[in-house]
């Protein structure tokens, strides 16, 4: 006995010809293709939330909200900036990590929430590979090695140099235990071959008057607060810590054109929980490289000493390992710690 639809197609065939097959195939096919597929999704249809690990008024809550603004305009719906601040940034980031993964929860994080404070506190609350979904990178903010007017040395080879001369001798300040400020020191001290000692601060504001009194021989600070000092004539500028010369600091070296592959900068970047799937993982990355490529809001980064970057999810997964990678062989060979 044959089936409802072969008696279909054999009447269309008889009445029709033989080009009305295909079209009865193409009718009856279609719907259960359909069927087949997947449901689009529809995003984002609600606010999305954008979660800053640190507090209010600080350099990543300033970089979310300036950002927040044209990527609600990108994407078509409102971005709504949440501060989570706690524990370094491991608070909020653990948040985002346990959130669904439906696209509508994402996290602005830094470097020290994951490249340095997965590598520094084995106990950390969610894994930093695992636990999320790279979206992409959105700033670098590179420091400035900064030393006092009264050190002899006036380029980077020349304090390397004076530094090999006089081991143990010289100082270098941070503000605390772990922080990227100290690490940066320590790359650059492990790729120079220096033995120079650390003083650590409660904040690289409160090193200032030692480093310009010539109490402390070298700081690496962040472009907007040690720039000042610079123009002032209050300190000596000698590099950057970022891979390339930064027009940011117009002049001024990198440090990688003395030690080939030097680079220490805090980067900013894009996630969401584990599991977003790929599609809402697309428009959130394209609505964020517009957001990054309109011109005040590179103004406003670019004031702020972060450099716009627009990556790939690629290209932020290859970077994110190779930081952590970097990190940890530091922390491990100079045995930092956060006490």
């Amino acid at each position: 006995m044959q089936s409802p639809m072969n008696l279909k197609l054999r009447r269309l065939v008889c009445l029709k010809g033989p080009g009305a097959l295909a079209l009865g195939l193409a009718l009856i096919v279609s719907p259960m293709l359909a069927l087949a597929q997947p449901n689009a999704i529809a995003y984002p249809t609600k606010p999305i939330r954008l979660v800053v690990p640190f507090p209010a008024g600080g350099a990543t809550d300033i970089f979310a909200r300036t950002l927040s603004q044209k990527l609600a305009e990108k994407i078509g719906a409102t971005v709504v900036v949440e501060n989570k601040p706690g524990a370094g940034g491991t608070l909020g980031s653990d948040l985002v990590a346990k959130s669904p993964p439906d696209g509508y929860t994402l996290l602005l994080a830094t470097s020290s929430t994951h490249s340095i404070g997965p590598n520094l506190n084995p106990k950390m609350p969610y894994d930093s590979v695992r636990d999320f979904t790279p979206i992409g990178q959105v700033g670098n903010a590179p420091s400035i090695m900064l030393v006092p007017n009264s050190s002899p040395a006036k380029t980077i080879q020349e304090w390397i140099e004076f530094a090999k001369k006089n081991p143990g001798r010289l100082n270098y300040a941070s503000s605390g235990n772990g922080t990227i400020v100290q690490l940066t020191a320590e790359l650059f001290k492990s790729q120079a071959g220096l033995f120079v000692v650390h003083i650590p601060y409660k904040g690289t504001a409160l090193a200032m008057p030692d480093l310009i009194s010539g109490k402390v021989d070298v700081l690496f600070d962040s472009l907007p607060t040690g720039l000042p000092h610079v123009r002032d004539g209050r300190l000596r500028a000698l590099g950057v810590t970022s891979a390339q010369r930064t027009s940011m600091a117009p002049g001024l070296p990198a440090i990688a054109e003395v030690l080939p592959g030097y680079e220490s900068t805090t980067w900013f970047g894009l996630f969401g929980p584990p599991g977003v799937r790929p599609e809402i993982v697309s428009r959130v990355n394209a609505a964020a490289l517009q957001a990054l490529a309109d011109a005040e809001v590179k103004d406003k980064l670019i004031r702020l000493g972060i450099e716009p970057i627009g990556t790939s999810p690629a290209q932020f997964t290859s970077m994110l390992a190779s930081e952590s990678a970097k990190w940890k062989k530091i922390i491990t060979e100079r045995k930092i710690t956060l006490d």
